[in-house]
């Protein structure tokens, strides 16, 4: 591991932990020649995951496009980083629980939106209508009716 700091190729862990379901490990390093700090994550290296598209391509999973989608519909909404952190994760678990290694594009959408739905109403809409390609004001208006409604019946 080389210093971000001044590159150099040696240093010291200081601290590791765990984090969440253990599936990654946070390390603190100082480097023995600047003596800064820094963070690294270690994750299991795992057979790659393909994503099935809409159209039946396939690609490889890349959780930066889950994170980049989710922070384009929370944006300027109170949501955390460790709760889109959170949701990436469960698109991964997900993945993790099937045999063949491939998720079609859609579940990955659906698993989102159940967490958004739940975790920011207004995030939710927006990422919906660009996953579910709304196209005029009549399916804002419907998705948002459904979701009064849904809130009327738990209340």
């Amino acid at each position: 591991m080389r210093c971000p700091y001044c590159g150099h190729a040696e240093d010291r862990v200081v601290d590791s932990r765990e984090l969440g379901d253990g599936s990654q490990v946070r390390r603190r390093r100082e480097c023995l020649a600047c003596q800064k700090r820094y963070t690294t994550y270690e994750r299991i290296e795992e057979v790659p995951a393909l994503v099935v598209k809409r159209d039946g391509q396939r690609e490889p999973y890349d959780r930066s496009k889950v994170l980049g989608g989710l922070v384009r519909a929370c944006e300027k909404r109170p949501v955390t980083s460790r709760q889109l952190e959170a949701m990436a994760d469960a698109v991964e678990a997900a993945l993790g629980r099937k045999d063949d290694r491939e998720i079609r594009s859609d579940e990955i959408g659906q698993i989102l939106m159940a967490r958004l739905r739940e975790l920011d109403q207004i995030a939710y809409v927006r990422f919906a209508s660009v996953y579910r390609r709304f196209e005029d004001i009549e399916q804002f208006l419907t998705e948002l009716e459904r979701l009064r409604r849904e809130r009327e019946v738990e209340a």
